[in-house]
């Protein structure tokens, strides 16, 4: 049931996705908010006591809803799990931008590039050349596919395995992540790049709410700690994909010798695989506001340009197909025993 509700969220997705998320965001900020404003001393063990308030009856609720939906029939509870995933889980959740942005650099439009990819990542991007736009949108799609597809994913299967619900694994693994960014005092995307925390004005549609990257301290300390622990499986599965589905020597040996070198590793882990299988150099140095930003060197091989970017999609693509095939074959192993 899990790999079936897993292929129906993928193509529910593609053939018609989700427009906006920002009323699920704007629920979900202020329930978050009421935790942070009433608990928050801080302190971690605050942030803590928040933060299990917070996602344990949540979790409890799905659990118990996914039970009575199945005691009245199976497919009442494969289709609310095919719900969930759907709301969680997905490429249209970033690809819009990557699509755009390369785009722009096979049609030499490299400002138009630099835009988007500002947008993006909320740092302005105006300093970049064609290689840089293409490396740091490389290194900004791996990551966003590990948060929005890899990841839920691996806690799906994983809740679904030990009879909890998918739904639940889903939901555990969008959560932890949604509080490491309100609550942990960085943005997730900038900080696992290595980026300062600069200011990009974009657009009002663009604009991330000055509360998404408030510093509050000891009190997300939990948060984050947590959102590491919820990382850790999933980001060392998704190396081990991209070892197999890509260049396997290159991959190894640029997990084990660069990884570390990346101020979070993380996502050093994750970027040096990629980047390993690739056959791409990624990290390095970019100018950002006027001077160098020093990042370690990730990847062996050639500069990236628009045809790696390219390879990136496939490779994604590559990867969730090794997932399912894996999944359907323990199935039937299952089924068999």
């Amino acid at each position: 049931m899990s790999l079936f509700a897993l292929i129906a969220a993928l193509l529910l997705e593609q053939l018609h996705p989700l427009s906006s998320r920002k009323y699920l965001y704007g629920w979900l900020s202020g329930y978050v908010d009421f935790f942070q404003q009433y608990f928050n001393a801080g302190q971690r063990k605050h942030g803590k006591i928040a933060w299990l308030l917070a996602v344990l009856p949540l979790l409890a609720g799905v659990m118990v809803l996914s039970w009575l939906l199945y005691r009245a029939h199976p497919i009442f509870a494969w289709a609310f799990n095919v719900l969930v995933l759907y709301l969680t889980m997905g490429f249209r959740q970033f690809s819009h931008y990557f699509t755009d942005i390369h785009h722009a650099l096979r049609d030499g439009n490299l400002d138009e590039a630099r835009v988007l990819l500002s947008k993006w990542r909320g740092v302005p991007s105006h300093e970049l050349n064609a290689e840089e736009v293409a490396r740091v949108t490389i290194e900004e799609a791996l990551i966003a596919s590990q948060r929005n597809v890899f990841g839920v994913i691996v806690w799906f299967v994983l809740f679904s395995a030990v009879g909890l619900g998918g739904a639940a694994g889903a939901l555990l693994y969008r959560l932890g992540q949604f509080l490491r960014k309100r609550w942990g005092g960085e943005d997730d995307t900038r900080d696992a790049l290595a980026l300062p925390r600069l200011r990009y004005r974009a657009p009002v549609a663009y604009r991330a709410s000055d509360e998404d990257e408030a510093d509050l301290g000891e009190f997300g300390g939990f948060a984050r700690r947590a959102f590491y622990l919820l990382e850790w499986l999933p980001v060392r599965m998704t190396a081990l994909t991209f070892a197999i589905v890509g260049d396997f020597e290159d991959t190894v040996y640029c997990w084990r010798t660069q990884a570390a070198s990346w101020p979070d590793n993380e996502t050093g882990i994750l970027l040096s695989s990629g980047a390993g299988a690739l056959g791409v150099r990624l990290g390095m140095p970019i100018p950002q506001g006027g001077l160098p930003l020093d990042r370690a060197e990730l990847g062996v091989g050639d500069e990236a340009d628009a045809d790696f970017m390219q390879s990136t999609i496939g490779l994604v693509w590559r990867s969730v197909v090794f997932w399912l095939i894996l999944l359907l074959l323990l199935t039937l192993a299952s089924l068999l025993g």
